[in-house]
This record gives C-alpha cells, structure tokens and sequence, in this order.
C-alpha cells in the first residue's frame, strides 16, 4: 500500500489513523535520516491516547511509552554498534511482554531482532514523501486490512 505524505502533518496522522488497527508486535519504520520516522511514532502515539512529550530515541536507544492498551516501546537503532547490544537494552523482556515495538533504523539489530509484522517505508516523491506500508506477517495483513476499513 503506498500513501502520499504532503507534510509532517499528514505523517502524524498516518500514524494516528493507523493507531488503532496495530495492537500489539513489531513495526519496522525505514527511510532516511529526517524522512519523518520520529514523526510517524509520535502519530501513533497520539492515535492510541498518549499525549504527554514524545522524546525522539535517538541517544536513548528506546523510550517506553504507556497507553491504555499496554506498553509501546520506541527504538531507534541507528547508533547500535552491535546487534548483540539488543540484548542490554532489554529486547527480551520487550518481547515478553504483549507490546507494541516501533523500531527505526532494524536493519542494525540484523539477526537479534524479530522479522516485522509491519514495515513502513517513507521515501521522498515528488514535493513531498510516500509512505510504503507492507505486512511481513498474517499479523500484519490483518493490521492492513483494518486500515483500509477506516
């Protein structure tokens, strides 16, 4: 599914539209440095309720965010040096725990991080970006075919 983003605005509300359908499990989001990644988690954030400061995790690594529904944890990897460093940052219990992991920049947790239900791709187009939006999973399919109902 690809969907025009004219703005930051409309990629805060991609995430905030998107929001309800994801439940729980793992969104990849890809793209560029300053594609809009951080801009997306903050939409979906505030899409599932939460509407206090959201921090980018770029020095953090991850931000835990709670929500009516459970745990949300936003990680940025683009400074892990090692995957393995997944393992000290607390992937494990993450993962144990019904939650929701938005991870920007998983191709550096390679081999340590579960294959996504969802990977959202912001590439430029034109004036503005295009969100690639493709499920990995059933899960992910069925987090699509909700989206597409709203």
């Amino acid at each position: 599914m690809k969907l025009p983003l004219a703005d930051t605005h409309a990629t805060e509300d991609l995430g905030a539209r998107l929001a309800p359908c994801l439940g729980t499990g793992i969104v990849y989001l890809q793209g560029d440095l300053g594609a809009g990644k951080t801009t997306l988690a903050r939409g979906i954030l505030r899409g599932l309720g939460y509407h206090d400061k959201v921090r980018s995790p770029t020095y953090s690594l991850v931000e835990p965010y709670s929500v009516a529904q459970g745990m949300v944890y936003h990680l940025d990897l683009y400074r892990l040096t090692d995957p393995e460093e997944l393992e000290w940052l607390g992937l494990r219990d993450m993962l144990s725990d019904p939650a929701l992991l938005l991870v920007e920049w998983p191709q550096r947790g390679a081999g340590q991080l579960p294959a996504a239900d969802l990977e959202i791709e912001i590439v430029p187009s034109g004036d503005g970006r295009e969100a690639h939006l493709v499920a990995g999973s059933d899960r992910g399919r069925q987090i699509l075919d909700c989206f597409k109902l709203m």
